[in-house]
């Protein structure tokens, strides 16, 4: 499972990563209890398009207008396309996990590619594919910081950058709602359902993982933010979304503190 997942990662063609991600969790696979697998070249694998651009370069777009609409669903779809890698990434990464660490993200990364191509299809019909805008450069660079460390995967991808997401979808879902995109919406709500499951999983084992090296949680997470240079997180929050995931009334508190 776990050089499988390698390979999800290294693809390069957005189809085939989505496709190969899909069959992670298809049963088939044994979990490798291989030791560190050294990383080849090419993490994560790209195509050509789109262009990779600062954050602050990328253009706001009316949803009311189709092109503003299709921006909206690209820049989706990119987001999706980084999660795929991300929970594949954890898969192949971090050796010495229990077999249902490997499972968990296999899954997850099963899923994201199903609304990687949720959205591509919906693109689609806006007359669109994923590559004609350009999209955000920095989401990876978590995936970075936090390579060399578990726990801190743990804390800061799911629980950080795509806990956001819950925070997120319900603005979103309501943009395409007053746009007249009631599939784009349906989309919205599928994905949403997904990543509450998602976030409760980094949360599992980042509760674990704390317990194996005797750190309490709540306190553990501002220094593992600090030092990986994690973003500040900002209301409005998805408090109902974050329950459902399995932060506590301690974590939901300080989330409204500096």
């Amino acid at each position: 499972m776990r050089h499988a997942a390698l390979a999800v990662v290294l693809e390069s063609d957005y189809g085939l990563k989505a496709g190969l991600a899909r069959t992670l969790d298809a049963g088939s696979f044994a979990v490798d209890a291989a030791p560190p697998l050294a990383e080849p070249p090419g993490v994560p694998g790209r195509g050509a398009a789109p262009p990779l651009v600062p954050h602050l370069a990328i253009r706001q777009r009316s949803v009311r207008t189709p092109e503003g609409r299709a921006a909206l669903i690209h820049a989706l779809a990119h987001i999706e396309l980084n999660a795929i890698d991300l929970a594949a990434d954890a898969v192949w990464r971090f050796a010495g996990m229990p077999d249902d660490f490997y499972r968990d993200w296999a899954r997850v990364a099963a899923e994201e590619a199903l609304h990687f191509c949720l959205l591509r299809d919906h693109l689609a019909t806006l007359g669109h594919d994923y590559g004609d805008f350009p999209a955000h450069s920095g989401l990876w660079d978590m995936a970075r910081r936090t390579r060399h460390d578990v726990l801190a995967r743990m804390a800061l991808v799911p629980r950080t950058l795509e806990a956001r997401g819950l925070d997120a979808s319900p603005a979103v879902r309501q943009k395409l709602l007053a746009a007249g995109d009631a599939d784009g919406a349906a989309i919205i709500d599928i994905i949403l359902r997904d990543e509450i499951g998602h976030v409760a999983i980094g949360n599992r084992w980042y509760r674990w993982l704390c317990a194996q090296r005797g750190l309490d949680p709540v306190a553990a997470y501002a220094p593992l933010a600090a030092a990986h240079g994690a973003p500040r997180l900002r209301g409005p929050f998805n408090l109902e979304a974050r329950r459902a995931a399995g932060f506590d009334q301690e974590e939901l508190t300080l989330l409204d503190q500096p």
